[in-house]
């Protein structure tokens, strides 16, 4: 449930960013905010399903593939619409979080540490959010 409540805030957060800068740039620099703070969402929700997924592992370990194919799909889209220095690092530091991730699961690793993971999607959030 907290997780469910953090997520909302985050997405309110985002969203009224988003808004904000709605009213103070121009068109072009609306669509590229309005795209980070939906992938950023999007990128949130799938390390939530990764959380889960890892804690569940021993359950169904197919779910934390799932959820690491979700956020590099993400980053695929976030990737493709962004120039910004900074969130093009943290798109590559959360990218190099999932890799090391999808590597230790391949190995056998039933709950791989996935603090880099985290760490990265909550920069990107951070640069997501002005």
């Amino acid at each position: 449930m907290a997780k469910a409540t953090r997520h909302r805030r985050i997405t309110v957060a985002l969203t009224l960013t988003a808004l904000a800068l709605t009213a103070t740039a121009g068109c072009g620099a609306v669509d590229k905010a309005l795209d980070c703070v939906r992938t950023a969402d999007a990128i949130a929700t799938s390390v939530d399903n990764l959380q889960q997924a890892v804690s569940n592992a021993s359950n169904d370990p197919t779910q934390a593939s799932e959820a690491l194919d979700d956020i590099e799909k993400e980053l695929g889209n976030l990737g493709d619409k962004t120039d910004n220095a900074d969130l093009g690092k943290a798109v590559d530091d959360l990218q190099s979080g999932v890799g090391n991730v999808r590597d230790s699961i391949d190995k056998g690793d039933a709950t791989p540490d996935i603090t880099p993971v985290t760490d990265a999607a909550k920069e990107i959030g951070k640069v997501c959010t002005p």
